[in-house]
């Protein structure tokens, strides 16, 4: 659906989250970092900048170190003005007690809930979304307790992360046969370079009216335009712990695309924020920052360029066969 436009934040827009009522910002923060290369100082920078350029999307997880925790103590008396994006369900390793790998039980949903509660410094949180999908318990008890905890009113919306397209479709089906509250967001890797989502899980999202939430979406960094064949920032995380993603990239065509993006005055960012805001589906750009000038080239970027359906054809045919 088109973006709604509100002039009152900066030159940030906002949609709503799928079908639903859940409104969020275009461009969102991934807090990733938070507890982990930023410590708390650094974590209240970075939301505030966020804040300022108008992003009103945090998306975070339960696994992701301290991010929680620091999140909830950079957001302070801003909670009621920000959509808090949590999930649940991955390995924990042992932080909850045993789990047997049932991290979709009621007995395991009701655990994870109070102690992210906890952690955020929050009665409720806005998209609670399933890390990964449980094999080991059915969707129906998943769903019926994630219900009890939207009953309670510590969860408004929830939605799934890294389910395959078929799984996407069970939830949606098995919401609707035991009138449970139905996933509104999927949120999986989805980049220039990493199209697989294009062959199942964006169909389903765009038949069941989900709204979609790519992760990685500018490869790592990949995309910023501070790297080329021959290396990149040495404190990025790309250089620091995922080299191979430099050196395994595609050059040739990374550097059609900087010419490309060249030839129109623009940076790789703001072209690779046009291409991904063009995907059918597409509802918010989670992107990660340790810095603030991160923050605002992101919202920046998103907002600055508007690509015509040539170029975004263009770009499409540059990276046509995605890994």
């Amino acid at each position: 659906m088109p973006a709604l436009r509100l002039g009152h934040v900066a030159d940030m827009r906002f949609t709503r989250l799928g079908s639903s009522g859940l409104t969020v910002s275009v461009v969102g923060l991934g807090c990733n970092n938070f507890g982990r290369r930023l410590d708390l100082e650094g974590t209240r920078a970075v939301v505030r900048a966020a804040l300022d350029a108008g992003i009103t999307l945090f998306d975070t997880a339960d696994t992701y170190g301290d991010s929680e925790d620091f999140l909830g103590e950079a957001l302070g008396g801003e909670r009621d003005n920000v959509v808090v994006a949590t999930k649940f369900g991955n390995d924990m390793s042992g932080r909850l007690g045993p789990d047997w790998g049932a991290r979709g039980s009621r007995r395991y949903v009701r655990k994870a809930i109070e102690s992210s509660l906890r952690r955020l410094r929050t009665d409720w949180i806005d998209l609670y979304q399933m890390h990964v999908p449980d094999q080991k318990t059915p969707i129906e008890e998943t769903l019926a307790a994630l219900q009890e905890r939207v009953d309670e009113g510590k969860v408004r919306y929830i939605g799934s992360s890294n389910f395959a397209g078929w799984q996407v479709a069970e939830a949606e089906f098995t919401a609707q046969l035991h009138r449970h509250p139905k996933f509104i967001s999927a949120q999986n890797e989805y980049n220039l370079l990493v199209r697989d989502a294009e062959k199942e899980v964006l169909p389903a999202v765009n038949a069941f009216g989900l709204g979609f939430l790519p992760w990685f979406p500018l490869y790592n960094g990949l995309f910023t335009g501070k790297f080329t064949r021959d290396g990149g920032p040495a404190q990025s995380r790309i250089m620091r712990t995922r080299s191979h993603l430099q050196k395994n990239a595609p050059w040739d065509t990374i550097e059609a695309y900087e010419k490309f993006c060249a030839q129109r005055g623009i940076t790789m960012l703001e072209a690779t924020f046009a291409w991904l805001f063009a995907r059918p589906g597409l509802t918010s750009v989670i992107a990660g920052a340790t810095t603030p000038e991160q923050v605002a080239q992101n919202a920046h970027s998103a907002t600055s360029w508007k690509a015509s359906t040539a170029d975004i054809a263009e770009i499409s045919a540059l990276f046509s066969s995605p890994r």
